[in-house]
């Protein structure tokens, strides 16, 4: 089973996982249900990780849309001293997505060029 799975049964079944403020899971519900998901909870637990942590970083630049709504892309840079740097990226109307650019390869300026110069109002069909 996919993280995406398990965190759509778990809640469908009434547990809430969550990122902790210390990275790890938090599970909130019945108690009974949380004793059930505890065994693939465990089994997947960094991949949920991961799986939440990409919910967070695309919650947070659709926010960013939201929030101006003049804008016509959103984006986020989590921690620009990793390897690979992670960037969270929404495009108003048309998608969201991540890169995981090499730290060596990271150009914050050439990467902003170029999603300025593919966001404009028409895009092309090439």
């Amino acid at each position: 089973m996919s993280p995406a799975e398990i965190l759509e049964r778990a809640t469908s079944e009434g547990v809430l996982l969550a990122l902790a403020p210390s990275g790890s899971i938090s599970a909130k519900g019945d108690p009974s249900a949380i004793d059930r998901w505890f065994p693939a909870i465990r089994q997947s637990k960094a991949a949920i990780i991961a799986e939440l942590q990409l919910e967070r970083r695309r919650a947070k630049v659709l926010g960013m849309l939201r929030d101006n709504p003049g804008s016509r892309y959103a984006i986020d840079v989590a921690d620009a001293s990793t390897d690979p740097i992670v960037v969270a990226i929404a495009t108003r109307d048309v998608a969201t997505f991540e890169l995981n650019i090499p730290q060596l390869y990271y150009d914050a300026f050439g990467l902003l060029e170029l999603i300025e110069k593919h966001t404009g109002d028409r895009h092309a069909d090439t």
